[in-house]
């Protein structure tokens, strides 16, 4: 079957886009690994489907696949492409509405190149634990703002530490079955940090990742006791902000802004 797509890209983090408002397009996670394959696909860090919302009240639905074709329940950057998508297309036509997730329904405004989108509120904060691997042990937080982020803060973070250890903590037991994705967070100024993020369901480093950019900003406000909006670089270059209300060690109303532009868009033929 051949179907329309657009590509999308938010501050690094790419995805494909389509269109499935009638529900004719149902697909496998190896199509979606194969249509997400850097080489022998269209390539992309996920891939993302438009879809009519079946809970009342809401705007939109989605179905969001990994580039392995397996399902998250949520994608800070992917929400916000999913947002200049449906405002682009025609099917969209007042700059704010609501799409339901796996997470919950989230909220997105459109204004110019920023886009912002609300996520629902995070759960199971974990502060201030010492993670064991092997003979090496590391501090670090947790929190999951749609999906589960573990985060550490370094001076300094090499390519190597993202590919390894984060593979290693990706897969730890204490966060099994599922997993986790893991933030390399550095503290580059006030109310401001770099972030490296190893991805779940990507099982590499993406040049970003909007729900790990939100974890991180969360857990340095209250490291640091920052107020918000937190600025984070990523490894794309691009800085995206997180806006939160704090209530001691939890949060609510966090929002994350930041570009989502239009790459290419094109037919393909979904594969067997």
């Amino acid at each position: 079957m051949q179907i329309a797509f657009a590509k999308l890209n938010g501050a690094g983090n790419d995805f494909i886009l389509i269109d499935n408002r009638d529900g004719k397009i149902l697909l496998k996670p190896e199509q979606v690994a194969s249509l997400c394959h850097r080489q022998n696909g269209i390539g992309a860090d996920g891939l993302i489907l438009q879809e009519k919302s079946t809970t009342p009240g809401v705007d939109w639905q989605w179905q969001f696949f990994n580039s392995d074709g397996s399902s998250a329940e949520m994608c800070g950057n992917g929400a916000r492409c999913f947002a200049r998508f449906v405002a682009t297309n025609g099917s969209q036509k007042s700059p704010a509405f609501t799409v339901q997730t796996l997470a919950g329904v989230i909220r997105a405004n459109v204004d110019g190149d920023q886009i912002t989108v609300g996520l629902t509120d995070p759960v199971d904060p974990e502060f201030d634990f010492i993670l064991q691997l092997e003979n090496q042990s590391f501090p670090a937080d947790f929190i999951n703002t749609g999906v589960p982020h573990t985060v550490l803060f370094m001076d300094k973070v090499e390519d190597d530490t993202v590919r390894n250890l984060g593979q290693r903590i990706r897969f730890h037991s204490r966060f099994a079955p599922k997993g986790t994705n893991v933030n390399f967070a550095t503290v580059i100024g006030d109310n401001r940090i770099a972030l490296r993020t190893y991805e779940r369901g990507v099982e590499a480093e993406t040049l970003a990742c909007g729900t790990g950019v939100s974890a991180s900003a969360l857990i340095a406000a209250r490291k640091f006791n920052w107020t918000a909006p937190v600025a984070v670089r990523v490894r794309s270059g691009d800085t995206l902000e997180v806006g939160f209300d704090r209530h001691g060690d939890s949060f609510s109303n966090v929002t994350l802004t930041g570009p989502a532009v239009t790459v290419f868009t094109g037919t393909v033929q979904i594969p067997s």
